[in-house]
């Protein structure tokens, strides 16, 4: 049996979301008309969503629009009884040919090139036969499996249990980082940021790495004890670090990362709204069908394990 479900929007109420509940059978409506779920905007007012969840109890199901949830906890504590989906996987595909530009442009050279006024010495490196680690196996991990995997190059994965991941050559936990890093020629961090992976890679996982090696950090900048990271580019330990996140976000002007030549940082831009609206657009109109058939949803938040 489908029904049609009364769709109300938590922040800017723009056509991508409106458009995405329409073509799925849903309809738009106020926090005062009963609704039965809650979509959420990249704009919304995070400190809001509990009150209005307290105050609205029809809502039974919540869809939150980015693929982490530490800016929610709060909302999801409070509301444990209710249907929460995120994000997750729906971004993949921006965000890991993001880590693949970093990787590609530390591996060439390409900071010092640009900032080069001399023709200057013949140096880089090809991706084609490098052995990678990506910590995380959700969508951008395994989308930075099936891009890797045009290099040649030997994948090893570590997630949360040791089951096989189709494409990795070998998959492991996190307890096994001192094992896998030192073989990685490229580490990509794209796990979720959770109290158990905060500062997971950090002075002691930065030691084992590879010299030549290349960090990559698309995730969330927790994940990086930055200090760590900052003493371990200034001493050569690694060849450089790709950072699309940072501890602390934004990071402050003349903090020593933005000195450090080893580092190439990008503001947080692996998925501008420009690039994910139409993608949020795809999982809200999704999950709205579904919801209406009563089918599982996608994206299900796992309170216990952080996202």
């Amino acid at each position: 049996m489908t029904t049609t479900p009364r769709i109300a929007i938590h922040g800017d109420v723009l056509p991508f979301l409106t458009d995405a509940i329409a073509a799925a059978g849903g309809v738009v409506v106020g926090l005062g008309e009963q609704p039965d779920a809650l979509v959420l905007d990249h704009g919304n007012d995070k400190h809001a969503l509990q009150d209005i969840l307290d105050s609205t109890p029809s809502v039974r199901w919540v869809q939150l629009p980015s693929a982490g949830i530490e800016s929610y906890t709060h909302a999801l504590a409070a509301h444990p009884d209710k249907v929460w989906t995120s994000a997750k996987g729906a971004y993949a595909k921006p965000v890991a040919e993001h880590a693949l530009a970093l990787t590609l442009a530390l591996y060439r050279r390409l900071p010092e090139r640009a900032a080069a006024r001399s023709w200057g010495q013949p140096a880089g490196t090809s991706l084609h036969g490098l052995t990678a680690l990506v910590i995380g196996a959700g969508g951008i991990g395994i989308e930075l499996l099936r891009l890797f995997a045009a290099f040649d190059m030997q994948i090893d994965i570590v997630r949360r249990t040791d089951a096989p991941v189709p494409g990795a050559r070998r998959t492991t936990t996190a307890e096994h980082l001192p094992d896998v890093l030192p073989e990685a020629d490229v580490v990509v961090v794209a796990a979720a940021l959770t109290p158990g992976t905060s500062k997971l890679i950090g002075e002691a996982e930065l030691a084992v790495m590879k010299p030549g090696s290349v960090l990559v950090n698309i995730a969330r900048g927790g994940l990086v004890d930055t200090d760590a990271l900052v003493a371990a580019l200034a001493e050569g330990r690694i060849l450089g670090a790709g950072l699309d996140v940072t501890d602390p976000e934004p990071l402050p002007d003349g903090h020593p990362l933005w000195d450090e030549p080893r580092a190439l940082i990008t503001p947080h831009t692996a998925d501008t709204l420009e690039m994910i609206r139409p993608l949020l657009g795809e999982r809200v109109e999704i999950n709205v069908r579904r919801f209406a058939m009563g089918l599982p949803l996608e994206g299900l938040v796992d309170p216990a394990a952080g996202y």
